[in-house]
């Protein structure tokens, strides 16, 4: 007598999205929590910060599409631009706060999908998301937040699969060129990333996508500003600052500078950081006819001269302003600014100037205005911002695992960590330390020793368990 043998019962299949979301549900939570702390920071503090006078030169240019002769090359007026029509700061703000959003979802993303724990993946993004440094970034009118999303993107588009497509290398290419052309400090990480990708044999194919796609935009917006102001450049300051870095340590009875750059040598003005000389008015740059950055040029040949002939100063000097990075209580550098700590209760109105006049009338109207703190929510952010802050020691002991992981070539750490060590010493190499310039240092960092960590642990544990050694490197 046959028997009929039922299926055995099965439960009923979830919806795909019900399928993965337990793996995420402790990034949820954190993301949940950082986008809170993003609308409390948008409540506490009204419209956003602006600053006198980079806010309003990126205004300024976003009106006139024209690239500024100073400091700021076009890439984040182009984003201010597309948010024109708006005429509302709350809206810049806000878009910043997004793509903060995203950084942390592009690091998950990357770790999740290199095969990290949920766990291990959501630390790596614990203090790009939650870090209060990161909310005051996000809502300032200023290039950084721009910049280090396109940095994150980049490095993600490269990373994402195992083997490196030519289209993939050409898409990391544009956002490291969109990146050059926010701010400048990005050009020689195109450089660092075609060193790593070199070392790692990704082959001739994706190295050339990467330095085309990477130097096409960057010579066509030197174009652009050479039609504008007849130098083939990304601005008029380069020399300035790199000048204004060599009077820390510059003695000219060794450099022995040509009588026309001799003018251009300490002459006493003393101030407490190397950044300060750009606009310290005694200083010898200052006091030459057309004013600083008419001389951009004649500085530059004055810097290099002086590197050459003192490497050992210039690179202690660096290696001197680098190591602020790493003090536990934030030191204040220059000591005008305040340092990490920038929360606090009152209204920040804007100085009488003639361009915040004119941006007022040409982009934003009443949306341009200074910033006041609204409690209770300014109340809880002063407070949070002294608990929630990545101390230097800790930033110090992220980028050594990451260095670890580098040296050793476990599981891709070495390209994150290598542009965070670019991130972290090209600024102080070509001006100044600054607290602001560390920030985009700690995502890749963080990415860096989260890969590290985790192929030196897996390696360790399959050692102990008596599993094979299996290599994980790039």
């Amino acid at each position: 007598m046959l028997t009929q043998v039922r299926p055995a019962m099965s439960s009923p299949r979830r919806p795909a999205w019900l399928a993965v979301f337990p793996d995420h549900r402790l990034f949820a939570v954190v993301l949940a929590l950082a986008a809170g702390l993003r609308v409390v920071t948008m409540l506490g503090y009204r419209p956003a910060r602006l600053y006198w006078y980079d806010s309003f030169t990126y205004l300024d240019t976003a009106v006139h599409l024209a690239p500024s002769g100073a400091f700021h090359p076009a890439g984040y007026s182009l984003l201010l631009r597309a948010l024109w029509p708006f005429h509302s700061m709350e809206l810049v703000a806000a878009v910043q706060h997004l793509m903060g959003l995203s950084i942390g979802v592009m690091i998950y993303g990357l770790l999740r999908r290199r095969s990290l724990p949920a766990w291990a993946a959501v630390i790596a993004t614990v203090p790009a998301l939650l870090d209060a440094s990161f909310l005051q970034l996000e809502h300032a009118v200023l290039s950084d937040t721009l910049f280090m999303f396109l940095v994150v993107a980049g490095l993600t588009t490269l990373m994402w699969s195992p083997r490196l497509s030519a289209r993939a290398a050409t898409g990391a290419g544009l956002m490291f060129a969109a990146a050059a052309v926010t701010r400048t400090i990005a050009l020689p990480l195109i450089g660092l990333v075609l060193i790593v990708l070199a070392v790692r044999r990704a082959g001739l194919r994706r190295l050339v996508a990467v330095a085309l796609a990477g130097t096409l935009p960057v010579v066509a917006y030197a174009a652009w500003y050479a039609a504008h102001h007849g130098r083939f450049a990304l601005n008029e300051a380069d020399g300035v600052a790199l000048w204004a870095r060599t009077m820390t340590f510059a003695d000219c009875s060794i450099i022995k500078p040509p009588p026309r750059e001799a003018v251009l040598c300490p002459n006493g003005t003393v101030v407490d950081a190397a950044s300060e000389y750009v606009w310290a008015p005694g200083a010898s740059l200052n006091r030459l006819p057309g004013g600083r950055f008419a001389n951009n040029a004649l500085a530059r040949s004055f810097a290099v001269k002086a590197i050459l002939a003192q490497p050992f100063d210039y690179l202690r000097d660096v290696a001197r302003d680098t190591s602020i990075a790493f003090s536990w209580t934030p030191v204040a550098h220059p000591k005008r600014v305040t340092p990490a700590f920038g929360w606090a209760n009152g209204s920040w109105g804007l100085p009488g100037q003639p361009l915040i006049d004119k941006v007022r009338r040409e982009y934003g109207g009443s949306g341009i205005r200074g910033m006041s703190s609204v409690r209770p929510y300014s109340d809880f952010l002063i407070a949070y911002q002294y608990l929630a802050y990545l101390r230097g020691p800790l930033l110090g002991a992220i980028l050594l695992v990451g260095a670890a992981g580098a040296v050793l070539r476990r599981h891709g750490a070495a390209l994150p960590w290598t542009i965070a060590m670019g991130l972290l010493v090209g600024p102080v190499a070509v001006l100044d330390f600054d607290h602001r310039y560390v920030l985009p240092v700690i995502p890749p960092a963080c990415l860096a020793a989260a890969l590290a960590l985790h192929a030196l642990l897996t390696r360790a544990d399959r050692s102990g368990n008596g599993g094979p050694l299996t290599s994980l490197a790039d």
